[in-house]
């Protein structure tokens, strides 16, 4: 018998937490549910780094491919979807596999946090949004830094997560960061095995670079030419990706292409940094240096004797 109810593998863009959750699955019987922002839309694979098909080998993935990029989707339309599913698939005898880097959402889903309450006003966002149209994303960490230097450096480059703090602070005079600390103190609603994958930042940091390069040679910027055909736009939340926000930018004609690229390039490493920063603060969390593993089912060899106890 399984001591956990469930397996997160979480970690940093480009450490490998695709290839490792596969191979936990199939040791296993398990399946897989994304805890990304940017796989759940469909059109958008190669700039979010979306598993193909190939590489799922036959284990089944939830919340990917989910939604159309002019959808909107949040962290509470994330909790709601992946509690479903990780239900479903328990009652199916298999096992769920939490696998992601957006660790706010792995938070909301693992403490049962509903952020559809009564903490937002409107109007107060509408204010903040129509004051702050003209600033571009680095200004409103700059505004944000000055009395929540948490949120906005873990928000970066998030114009509706940074206005989102705002209007928390202009509502409760409390800091969404304070509130997110308080929530690692409630006692989680699953029993689950949590996992983060890291490895030497020198050899991440290579990946990312490498990775980001490939996506170059697979056609990324036609692929945000295929999104502006279909109507998508810089503000929708798909765009704020990663990769797409850059493309735009140099379709757009604000940098040439070998800025955008080295920007993307340094962009990446800046939210693998904050990624790491996230997942230090959580409880209860063991961490594996993937380089002392000669593979992704090494790795889930070990994972899979955690669980199993």
């Amino acid at each position: 018998m399984r001591k956990k109810e469930l397996a997160i593998i979480a970690g940093p863009t480009a450490v490998g937490k695709s290839a490792v959750s596969v191979a936990l699955a199939k040791s296993c019987g398990g399946e897989v549910i994304s805890a990304d922002s940017m796989q759940v839309y469909r059109h958008m694979d190669i700039g979010s780094a979306k598993i193909k098909p190939e590489e799922m080998e036959g284990v089944p993935h939830h919340l990917i491919d989910i939604l159309d990029p002019a959808d909107d989707f949040n962290v509470s339309i994330f909790a709601d979807r992946a509690d479903r599913a990780v239900k479903e698939i328990a009652a199916r005898g298999s096992f769920p596999i939490i696998c992601g880097g957006t660790g706010f959402y792995i938070q909301a889903l693992l403490y049962g946090i509903d952020f559809a309450d009564g903490e937002t006003d409107p109007a107060i966002r509408k204010a903040i949004e129509e004051k702050t149209a003209g600033l571009e994303t680095g200004a409103l960490e700059e505004r944000l830094e000055k009395y929540d230097p948490v949120s906005a450096s873990l928000y970066h480059g998030n114009r509706k997560r940074l206005i989102r703090a705002m209007e928390y602070h202009e509502l409760t005079g409390e800091l969404l960061s304070e509130k997110n600390a308080r929530e690692r103190d409630r006692e989680p609603v699953y029993e689950a095995g949590y996992y983060v994958l890291y490895m030497p930042r020198e050899i991440l940091y290579r990946r990312i670079e490498e990775r980001v390069d490939l996506m170059m040679e697979e056609g990324l910027v036609d692929e945000v030419k295929n999104l502006i055909k279909l109507g998508i736009k810089r503000d929708m939340t798909s765009m704020q990706g990663l990769g797409y926000r850059q493309i735009l930018d140099h379709l757009n004609g604000v940098y040439d292409l070998e800025t955008a690229v080295s920007e993307i390039k340094k962009q990446t490493r800046h939210f693998a940094k904050r990624q790491m920063t996230w997942f230090r603060r959580e409880k209860n969390v063991k961490w594996i240096d993937v380089t002392g593993f000669a593979s992704p089912e090494e790795t889930a060899s070990y994972i899979a004797g955690e669980i199993n106890g």
